[in-house]
């Protein structure tokens, strides 16, 4: 009887420990494809569990923070999805590429054509965004999301460092730090003048070769010049004296 008392409240507690931590790990949370390094640009994955099991998710609503504004975000087509981005006047215009934004966007909403996430399932909605700030360490994003039934629910806490994760959590992103090249140019600058050094050596060390070519074939000219001459004279001196030593013998 003890036994079965025992093994019968180990159930129940585990049972409560898993309905108590299903909505920590059950809510919509946010991934980059990679890293997301600040002044970059990444790839984002929002994360969408269908927690109910007789509806479905059918709408998702990302609202982006006002105090780091993101100039460039980019859908990925999905299928069954359609995607509407939403854009608003900024108070004070960013810059982007040597070119001032007036605006950002400020939400993304997707909406399912069809059955969208069905019970038992989960989807990713991914985007391209950039340029993430470099002055604070992560962003977070407010999303609500809507089932079948009406059901909305709103993921909008913002969790505290040090506290215990809240009930609905917004998602949260981490950035890395900042990559010493920001998108490579640095790197790509540092290439091109080694690639540019190396061709002005191997030019100088091309021109030295050309030039000591062209040393020895003009001395190799000018001893073939003078060694023809002296042929020539010797030549000439040979016949003068064998006509004399023929004259002498006529005589």
């Amino acid at each position: 009887m003890k036994a079965s008392r025992i093994a019968a409240a180990t159930a129940v507690a585990g049972s409560a420990v898993l309905a108590l931590s299903g909505p920590a790990f059950a809510h919509v949370s946010v991934q980059p494809e990679g890293s997301a390094a600040k002044g970059g640009y990444a790839v984002v994955d929002f994360k969408v569990p269908n927690e109910r099991d007789d509806a479905s998710t059918v709408k998702l609503e990302v609202n982006f923070p006002a105090d780091h504004p993101l100039a460039s975000v980019m859908p990925q087509p999905l299928p069954g999805w359609s995607v509407k981005v939403t854009k608003s006047k900024l108070d004070k215009p960013l810059t982007m590429h040597g070119e001032k934004i007036d605006e950002a966007v400020t939400k993304v909403t997707w909406t399912a054509d069809g059955k969208g996430v069905e019970p038992g399932y989960f989807q990713k909605f991914p985007l391209s965004v950039g340029a993430l700030p470099e002055d604070t360490d992560q962003l977070v994003f407010k999303a609500i999301q809507t089932y079948s039934d009406k059901e909305v629910v709103r993921w909008i806490e913002v969790p505290q460092e040090g506290q215990a994760e809240p009930e609905n959590p917004a998602p949260v992103l981490e950035l890395s730090a900042a990559a010493d090249d920001h998108h490579g140019t640095s790197a790509a600058a540092d290439k091109a003048a080694d690639k540019a050094a190396d061709e002005t050596d191997g030019k100088t060390g091309q021109t030295a070769a050309a030039d000591d070519n062209e040393g020895a074939k003009s001395g190799s000219d000018t001893t073939a010049r003078v060694l023809g001459v002296a042929g020539i004279v010797i030549g000439a001196a040979g016949v003068a004296y064998g006509v004399l030593a023929g004259r002498r013998r006529t005589a």
